[in-house]
């Protein structure tokens, strides 16, 4: 099992993507599971925001983070 984290800092708050990719000895997907986590600076508390079992999704949301900038901060911290 392969878990991948990557942490996106934040003005206000950090965003930490995490990737579970699980596959079987021939290559074939197992599991998959992308989960997108707001960390509170502070208290370093993690917060669910989205999860997807798509494979790719953690890279989509890595390019969001990318492309819109303070934009996609803004659109979680309403949320």
């Amino acid at each position: 099992m392969q878990v991948k984290m990557t942490t996106i800092p934040g003005l206000t708050f950090a965003v930490q993507i995490e990737e579970v990719n699980h596959r079987d000895d021939f290559g074939g997907l197992i599991c998959y599971l992308a989960s997108l986590y707001r960390i509170d600076p502070k208290t370093s508390a993690r917060s669910l925001l989205r999860r997807s079992r798509i494979p790719g999704a953690a890279a989509d949301m890595t390019r969001e983070f990318q492309c819109d900038g303070i934009q996609a901060f803004r659109r979680l911290e309403r949320a």
